[in-house]
């Protein structure tokens, strides 16, 4: 019931997201069709682990009678779109997070750097990079070599977006520094340094509380699958899910419903 009720929740939430920006020729640009490839990455986790457990819902109360071999392909394909969904997820969160660094670093060079052309490439890259990674991923799940590299492209995001948000972080107070000192302000510099450092916690504590468990759980199966400490942790697989899902349905409150075009956007969507 909980896997059903999240993944709707993050459905309708993230359908409404891409609606959105489709709609709305404002948001026809780079950041936003990042943000709008995030929402259907998101979206496509929902919507495999629905399938997902609907599937084992009718096979379990006897509506649904299929063969082992058909079942057995229909997990593979779940798997894979499960899988490639993540990795894209994964990715566009990088993604997004170097699309914004560029947006500060580069302000005035930004639409020569990020221009549709190179966007639409990022994005198929992405896309395509997804589903070989996934397929690989699937085909020779057993092999440690695999899922190291899947620890690895986590890690790499983990620091990618560590290294890019806290440089951000870092120029904003220096902004906010100066400005405060010249008009001579420093409560308005304190509770603005503040607000960011909360945002910067949100942001990169979301993705660790949600992430984090499951490549932990991957980091144990390569060191010590028999160990009973280990084996105890695996039993909670489907916490770790849950939480993949519960990052599909933050994720529009924390990159798409902070741009008040798109909440007004999303409003008239809402309204028809």
């Amino acid at each position: 019931e909980l896997f059903l009720t999240l993944g709707l929740v993050s459905l309708v939430e993230n359908l409404l997201v891409v609606a959105a920006i489709l709609k709305n020729r404002n948001l026809h640009s780079p950041t936003y069709y990042f943000i709008c490839c995030l929402a259907i990455s998101d979206m496509l986790v929902s919507v495999s682990n629905l399938v997902e457990m609907l599937f084992m819902l009718l096979m379990e109360h006897g509506v649904l009678v299929v063969c082992t071999s058909i079942v057995h392909h229909m997990d593979n394909v779940i798997n894979m779109l499960i899988c490639s969904s993540v990795m894209s997820s994964l990715s566009f969160l990088g993604v997004i997070a170097v699309d914004r660094y560029i947006t500060i670093f580069y302000a005035l060079r930004y639409h020569s750097i990020m221009t549709l052309q190179r966007a639409a490439v990022t994005m198929a890259s992405v896309w395509l990079a997804s589903t070989i990674s996934s397929t690989v991923f699937i085909t020779y799940y057993r092999n440690k070599a695999i899922l190291l590299c899947l620890i690895g492209f986590f890690l790499f995001m983990l620091v990618l977006m560590l290294v890019l948000y806290i440089h951000m972080f870092a120029l904003a107070r220096h902004h906010l520094r100066s400005i405060s000192s010249q008009h001579k302000q420093p409560t308005v510099y304190r509770s603005s340094s503040l607000k960011g450092a909360v945002t910067l916690t949100i942001l990169l504590g979301v993705f660790f509380i949600c992430w984090g468990p499951f490549f932990f759980h991957l980091i144990l199966i390569v060191t010590c699958p028999t160990n009973p400490f280990c084996t105890c942790f695996f039993s909670y697989f489907n916490l770790f899910l849950i939480l993949i899902i519960c990052n599909s349905v933050i994720d529009p409150l924390i990159y798409a419903f902070q741009s008040q075009e798109l909440r007004r956007t999303l409003w008239e969507v809402v309204l028809c």
